[in-house]
């Protein structure tokens, strides 16, 4: 219920909305977006090697431009208690599946609103509370190269991936959305450590 108020109020504001009423410690979950910007500019920074190559990607090209954005994921959940994943209803890796309806729900507002870039919502994973930010990712014209025309795929992909969702896109279109969950009981332990 919470989400769809969040995303009700979300269709009159600026590209990145913050559900301030309900998110508490605004300058811990601004990190947390500064983060994800950062991963998101190392993702298209990577995929961007792709462009005008006339190769055909392997699983070597893989290691080389998606693995490290997974890297960087697990790191910041490692060194800063979040939750960090990628989501996307056309997944290529099961784990990338949408989560919960909250993340469900977050991949049809970006569907719906191709301006909007990111808002935080209030959930529950598992046992514990707190805010989760969602960021869309939008294909690029290198990511193509993998996520194109079915027929097209790599061979690689083919191979390893006989589930594969993550293909037919067009630039522009939305490719997924990072999910960053940061416990309620993580900012009150920021919180405690910075009061007098």
């Amino acid at each position: 219920m919470l989400l769809l108020g969040v995303m009700v109020w979300l269709l009159g504001q600026p590209a990145i909305a913050w559900a301030a009423p309900t998110v508490p410690h605004t300058d811990d979950l601004a990190r947390a977006v500064q983060e994800i910007e950062n991963l998101d500019g190392l993702r298209s920074g990577l995929a961007s090697s792709l462009e005008g190559s006339t190769d055909e990607p392997t699983m070597q090209t893989m290691k080389e431009v998606c693995r490290p954005v997974g890297m960087q994921a697990k790191k910041l959940s490692q060194e800063n208690g979040w939750q960090v994943k990628q989501l996307a209803s056309k997944y290529r890796n099961p784990d990338h599946a949408p989560d919960n309806l909250h993340a469900r729900m977050a991949i049809a507002a970006f569907e719906q609103h191709p301006d909007l870039v990111g808002f935080w919502d209030r959930e529950t994973l598992g046992d514990q509370t707190g805010s989760r930010y969602y960021r869309r990712i939008d294909v690029e014209a290198s990511c193509l190269a993998c996520h194109g025309l079915q027929n097209n795929r790599p061979q690689f992909v083919k191979d390893n991936y006989p589930q594969d969702l993550a293909f037919d896109f067009q630039v522009g279109d939305l490719r997924g959305m990072y999910a960053v969950f940061i416990p309620d009981e993580l900012q009150m332990a920021i919180q405690d450590a910075v009061s007098p």
